[in-house]
């Protein structure tokens, strides 16, 4: 290709005009992007479609030698609201290992039964590492036990992705946004906010 500066002066400045209109264009797209993504996760944080279901499914969040993070108590606590409603007669716990001798499952499992769930009305899952795992092992589940609609619980700004991944694996999710702990403030939210737009970006794009 013959450089820049040997080229012709209309030659080149078409071929600027076309690399700064397809620059251009680039940045309209992204932000337009971007800007659904961020109102998708702001409609799903701030919506409860909480309604009777077959099970109740939360996903998994920190636990720290056996007890519940303050995040993943304050999920936990919604779910067992939601069951105590009688809005479904199941509640699914996920989450793998977190680091010690405790899975994140197991943990909520624990938690719902000290709170007066029986066992038999609880299924903990314990491998998955991550909220992709969880989709599918959900989806997994929901098909051995017959489910055909659950609620989905965790924080407002994660349901978002989590109602697509789980509508990717074929279930039919109602998401209901756990109440707000005060961890961190506006610099946590928005973090939580920019993580889970890069990680539907990546997730659309196969790339995640």
């Amino acid at each position: 290709m013959e450089p820049m500066s040997r080229l012709h002066p209309f030659a080149r400045r078409l071929l600027l005009g076309v690399a700064l209109a397809f620059g251009l264009a680039a940045a309209v797209l992204i932000f337009s992007w971007g800007h659904w993504v961020y109102g998708q996760i702001q409609h799903y944080a701030t919506h409860d479609e909480a309604a009777p279901a077959d099970a109740i499914v939360v996903f998994g969040a920190a636990e720290y030698d056996g007890r519940p993070s303050p995040v993943l108590r304050a999920r936990l606590d919604h779910a067992l609201a939601l069951y105590r409603r009688n809005l479904a007669p199941l509640v699914i716990t996920l989450g793998g290992n977190g680091g010690d001798d405790h899975s994140e499952g197991s943990v909520g499992q624990t938690y719902l039964m000290g709170a007066g769930v029986p066992e038999d009305a609880i299924i903990a899952e314990t491998e998955s590492r991550n909220t992709e795992e969880s989709a599918e092992r959900v989806a997994v589940i929901a098909r051995a036990n017959n489910l055909r609609q659950l609620i989905i619980v965790s924080d407002g700004t994660h349901l978002f992705r989590i109602h697509d991944l789980c509508q990717a694996e074929g279930l039919n999710v109602l998401t209901s946004p756990r109440p707000s702990v005060p961890v961190g403030g506006d610099s946590v939210q928005f973090s939580r906010i920019s993580h889970e737009m890069i990680s539907y970006t990546l997730w659309r794009l196969h790339l995640h």
